[in-house]
């Protein structure tokens, strides 16, 4: 049986410190060598996914932006995408305008992928956000609402605190159109709205590569709530130690910490 194990890389696979110990990096390079099908599914780009990744054998098309993208993690080629249409994208910003919420923005700019924001209405989270990211070519300030919603876009990054947030993802949950999560954000005390197209989520992703591969089963590991769609479509899915009590409601089984290396342990255990 052909079986692909794809895992969630913020608080599954790296530890508390946003890196993947060595254990981990040689224990899964030495199962795949062996034959193991692996790849990840992550909320990150793949940029940022590549940094945290170094050194660990991507050889399967991986996911990026929560589903958005399915990405040739070596060649760079975007092998499949999701992007919003003219009037979603309508939709959103008659939204965010109106509870005066000033997002990161994600999309294409004349053929670039840039990540875009309004100079002076950068919050804490905010902040942090592009602090951690200093010399990343994506980045894009601007100056006014024109700019910043210009281009093909595809992710909508809020962040804030959990009440503000919570009326634009109630919004857009009841409107049933786009797939939005709202979850702490793993490195600091502000809490993330994302919105992504309706088709763009870790579970549609892998359905496309389970067909493209022709894999049999799929086995998922995961830590929060943009795991859930990953783990509704696994044949087994397993939440580590540390995992939101929400996505261990649909885990197959809980499984040792991040910190613990419980992805690593699993797989050496149980893969093949």
């Amino acid at each position: 049986m052909k079986t692909l194990y794809i895992t969630d890389l913020d608080g599954t696979l790296l530890g508390s410190n946003g890196k993947i110990s060595e254990y981990t990096i040689k224990t899964i390079n030495n199962l795949i060598d062996n034959g193991m099908y692996f790849s990840y599914a992550t909320a990150r780009s793949l940029s940022s996914a590549s940094i945290v990744t170094n050194g660990l054998t991507t050889n399967i098309p991986v996911i990026t932006y929560n589903g958005a993208f399915i990405v040739n993690a070596h060649t760079k080629e975007i092998l499949y995408s999701f992007s919003f249409s003219k009037k979603e994208k309508e939709t959103i910003i008659e939204c965010l305008n109106r509870k005066s919420i000033f997002p990161l923005v994600y999309g294409y700019v004349n053929g670039e992928e840039k990540v875009s924001w309004i100079i002076g209405k950068e919050n804490a989270g905010i902040k942090k956000y592009l602090n951690s990211r200093k010399g990343d070519s994506r980045l894009r300030p601007v100056e006014t609402k024109n700019d910043l919603y210009c281009g093909e876009l595809f992710y909508f990054t809020c962040i804030g605190e959990k009440e503000d947030l919570l009326k634009v993802y109630s919004y857009f949950k009841e409107l049933g159109q786009f797939t939005c999560t709202l979850q702490q954000e793993l490195y600091c005390e502000e809490y993330w709205c994302e919105i992504t197209p309706v088709r763009a989520s870790k579970g549609n992703a892998i359905v496309i590569l389970k067909e493209k591969l022709k894999y049999d089963k799929i086995i998922s590991f995961g830590d929060a709530v943009n795991d859930i769609p990953m783990f509704k479509i696994s044949d087994e899915s397993y939440a580590v130690e540390n995992a939101v009590d929400e996505l261990k409601k649909y885990a197959t089984g809980i499984i040792m910490s991040n910190d613990n290396d419980g992805v690593a342990h699993w797989l050496k255990k149980n893969s093949g």
